[in-house]
């Protein structure tokens, strides 16, 4: 029982920080940087479900964050519903598109799963690019934003990053966690044992495409706008989310949220520090989590604490 609550002290803390933090901590810049962390969160914990649990690693994220994003601006612009039903039904268009994206994609494995995903992030790029008549183009959708404060925007994000990590963590303790561990671990032995692979991965796929596509809704009614080049990108989204889970920890639950947290505030720092360096300090920065942390901040914290003990049992022997 004691450990029980000991486990959910500081997980009840960093939530209760993050409540208060806008309240604190009034600038709008700084709040600014704490609606994009828990956007990260979202997608940090969604991504992880599909390629640190279920080990289908996806470089195509970007294609639901995209779908998500599109569905809210184009329900405003095209339909006149408030582009904050795109949070709904952004997610929902989202796990839907994931649906024959994954009939085809899953008789791939490996890196041929991983690179049939950046070619469709690719290939709804170019059609989003293309399809003037309906996404504008590379001009792009424009929508007035709903609040003048970021407050809203703040805990609206809130709110879906900790339904995210909930969502998740209920999943990874349930039946249907244990058969996407087992796919991951050895598909093989999963199907032999009478696990659908294809089935299951349909479901991680659904489930992460669902909270990154909230995601891409919440981009487009946060900033107010979008173009393909922004919302299908390669580098800013499908490789920085798969940054933020590395950096955390795979297949961890609060791995994704430590990790958005460190990649997001330190990006910012970097720019502004070493300007146009600041990609080559934030490289040298993740290979040196690679090669010393390959599970992550939280993966290895039994790691990381078995540093400093034997400095702390010295000091205990010399007194």
């Amino acid at each position: 029982m004691k450990r029980h609550i000991k486990g959910w002290l500081i997980p009840a803390i960093i939530v209760a920080t993050f409540c208060l933090f806008p309240l604190v901590v009034r600038h709008d810049y700084y709040i600014h940087i704490g609606i994009l962390v828990l956007m990260w969160v979202i997608l940090g914990t969604a991504w992880n479900l599909l390629g640190g649990y279920t080990g289908q690693v996806s470089f195509g994220h970007a294609t639901f964050f995209g779908v998500g994003a599109y569905t809210a601006g184009l329900l405003a612009i095209k339909l006149g519903i408030s582009a904050w039903w795109g949070m709904v039904f952004g997610g929902m268009m989202a796990a839907v598109f994931g649906l024959p994206l994954g009939l085809v994609c899953f008789r791939l494995r490996g890196p041929y799963f991983a690179l049939a995903m950046l070619a469709l992030a690719e290939v709804m790029r170019l059609i989003a690019t293309n399809a003037v008549n309906i996404t504008n183009g590379m001009v792009g959708i424009l929508l007035m934003p709903s609040f003048a404060s970021k407050l809203p925007y703040y805990y609206i994000a809130l709110v879906l990053a900790l339904a995210a990590i909930a969502t998740v963590a209920k999943v990874m303790d349930s039946k249907w966690g244990y058969y996407f561990v087992s796919i991951r671990e050895d598909q093989d032995a999963a199907e032999s044992l009478g696990i659908s692979s294809l089935k299951y991965k349909m479901y991680s796929m659904s489930i992460s495409a669902f909270f990154t596509g909230m995601a891409g809704a919440f981009y487009m009614n946060y900033m107010g706008f979008i173009d393909p080049a922004v919302v299908f990108s390669l580098p800013h989204i499908s490789i920085m989310v798969i940054l933020v889970v590395i950096m955390g920890g795979v297949a961890t639950i609060w791995g994704p949220a430590l990790g958005a947290l460190i990649m997001v505030v330190l990006s910012e720092i970097f720019r502004t520090s070493f300007g146009t360096a600041h990609v080559l300090s934030f490289g040298i920065l993740v290979i040196l989590v690679i090669i010393f942390l390959p599970n992550g901040l939280v993966g290895d914290w039994v790691k990381i604490k078995r540093v400093f003990r034997p400095r702390r049992a010295e000091v205990l022997g010399g007194e």
